[in-house]
């Protein structure tokens, strides 16, 4: 063994009481991995209902911040989403905006990070205050106070999301099928995406899937949701294992929901989900790409109120995937942590995978 792989070691048993108390306080935080947290991870604890109890108390804490949420979420838009789990908004832009983001995103580099799943590579683009001289409209955009409400209401718990522009290249002739193109949950509880596409996305193109109804939680639902937590920990499956639960398509009528629907969008159509209900990518059998304004939202499910966000203090909001990437700069020096995401300098929005 290396002195680095000593070291390595020394520093995680040192940490190892940290890392109890995190497994801890993860029960009562937004920690879902089975596989990582013992706690919630055991079978016992499930078979005496301590997963279904997370399950049902996110959902009526969920219900009762966005009801107090709601006065400033248009009637149209508040009917759509209890309706079929996400809001789908054409030309949302007007047209000399939407020109004008496009002028600043396409045609020149910026900052970039990399993610390959199989046959996928994301490509993130944050939208922070250190871009703000080159994407200024972007950022004006994803930052609207109607956009966060909605989002908000949509993820059942106000705050500030993360912001960055998504590229999604898929590469169907490589590699291993790509993960999200399974039908699944993110995780056990609201929490809530948009999408902005900056060009139109077809039927064959890969566009998003989502079941209609998906977001609510049934009987049968939850009742599945407990059976997933018996095994969840040893499924072979990593996705699954980690708590974000996968699904077949023909289970959706067993929950009480519809069929999923693929969502084919035209240029400038804005779309909000719960990614609590059943969603992913369509498959592409021809080499895709597709590049949108991207946020999310996701917070600690059992807080009882919509305010005291902290990333939405000054010098934190804004700033958040530049705060993220440097504690994982920190992990991958002192725990050995593999980075989820590789920093590919700076590359056009449109351009080939770098990973």
């Amino acid at each position: 063994m290396s002195f680095a792989e000593t070291g390595t070691l020394s520093t995680m048993k040192l940490l190892y009481p940290l890392t109890a108390a995190g497994w801890v306080f993860g029960v009562f935080g937004q920690q879902k991995s089975f596989a990582a947290n013992p706690i919630l991870g055991s079978p016992r604890l499930n078979r005496w209902g301590l997963h279904r109890s997370r399950v049902a108390l996110a959902e009526r804490l969920a219900r009762r911040r966005r009801a107090a949420l709601a006065h400033r979420v248009p009637a149209a838009d508040r009917e759509a989403f209890d309706r079929d789990g996400f809001v789908i908004k054409q030309d949302y832009l007007p047209p000399e905006i939407f020109a004008a983001v496009l002028e600043e995103v396409y045609g020149r580099p910026h900052q970039a990070y990399e993610m390959r799943q199989g046959q996928t590579v994301t490509r993130m683009t944050p939208l922070n205050e250190s871009a703000k001289p080159g994407l200024a409209r972007a950022i004006g955009v994803v930052q609207d106070r109607g956009l966060t409400d909605l989002t908000g209401y949509v993820a059942g718990r106000g705050g500030a999301p993360i912001h960055f522009i998504q590229t999604v290249i898929a590469e169907p002739h490589r590699g291993a099928a790509d993960p999200q193109t399974a039908l699944h949950a993110d995780t056990f509880h609201a929490t809530a995406k948009f999408w902005l596409f900056l060009h139109d996305v077809g039927e064959e193109d890969g566009p998003f899937i989502f079941a209609p109804g998906s977001h609510r939680l049934t009987p049968e639902r939850l009742e599945w949701e407990y059976e997933q937590s018996l095994t969840a920990r040893g499924d072979a499956r990593a996705h699954h294992s980690y708590g974000s639960f996968r699904v077949a398509s023909d289970e959706m009528a067993r929950f009480g929901y519809d069929t999923p629907r693929r969502i084919a969008v035209r240029a400038n159509t804005l779309v909000v989900a719960d990614t609590y209900g059943f969603h992913s990518r369509a498959p592409s059998d021809k080499a895709t790409l597709r590049v949108e304004l991207h946020g999310h939202l996701r917070r600690n499910p059992f807080v009882p109120w919509n305010g005291l966000d902290v990333q939405g203090l000054p010098g934190i909001y804004g700033r958040q995937l530049d705060i993220h990437h440097g504690i994982e700069g920190l992990r991958q020096r002192y725990l050995g942590a593999t980075p989820l995401w590789r920093d590919v300098g700076r590359v056009a929005v449109d351009g080939p995978a770098q990973v």
